[in-house]
């Protein structure tokens, strides 16, 4: 693969890794920084002995994010409050986009993320989202197919205690990220309060 192609064809999967690696570290500066490096050893990688880009770089990003998470778990045994993750802040808001994205990377799925194992959260990531099958996924955190499907096992379960009691429909959903965008952008307070609950919290 000459090494424009070889740019290319990571570029093609930049968007899914740093989704997953975002997902797995909460911060969407070390997301950048691990899919950074992920570049850098696909540059240095035989690509004519890889066969599907995709789960080669998909195991590269997981296992670099499970090293971080080891030190970002010790950071943050003295992080003052409640831990939570990074927001993404796109420049524009696409009124079209909102809702998935609302939906995608929600706060409170990022945070029923945060509660489970790192291992968990990697074998649900990796299989759910990512698409890897079960013996890939135990290849990339060295765990057996089936111990692997155990984790991802728990981790949906703890998932689903985890979802808001109430789904909102789509369009109520880019209704709301459309009208609190609006209101942030432009300092009405009065309107943003409208649209919070009357038990939020601020942390």
């Amino acid at each position: 693969m000459s090494a424009p192609d070889s740019v290319q064809s990571f570029e093609n999967h930049r968007p899914a890794l740093t989704g997953l690696a975002y997902r797995m570290l909460g911060s969407r500066a070390e997301a950048e920084d691990v899919v950074q490096d992920a570049y850098l050893r696909w540059h240095e990688a035989d690509h004519a002995a890889i066969k599907e880009p995709r789960r080669y770089l998909g195991t590269i990003v997981t296992r670099l994010c499970l090293d971080r998470m080891k030190s970002a778990r010790a950071r943050r045994e003295v992080y003052v409050g409640q831990w939570l993750p990074e927001p993404v802040v796109d420049e524009a808001l696409d009124t079209d986009a909102a809702g998935d994205l609302a939906h995608d990377l929600s706060v409170a799925l990022m945070l029923v993320l945060e509660r489970l194992s790192p291992l968990e959260r990697a074998s649900f990531l990796l299989h759910d989202v990512f698409g890897l099958d079960f013996i890939d996924v135990g290849r990339a955190l060295g765990r057996g197919e089936a111990a692997c499907r155990q984790l991802a096992a728990r981790a949906r379960a703890h998932i689903e205690e985890g979802r808001p009691r109430f789904a909102a429909s789509r369009e109520e959903g880019i209704r709301l990220a459309t009208a609190f965008a609006t209101a942030a952008q432009s300092g009405d307070a009065a309107a943003l309060t409208k649209l919070l609950a009357d038990d939020a919290v601020l942390y």
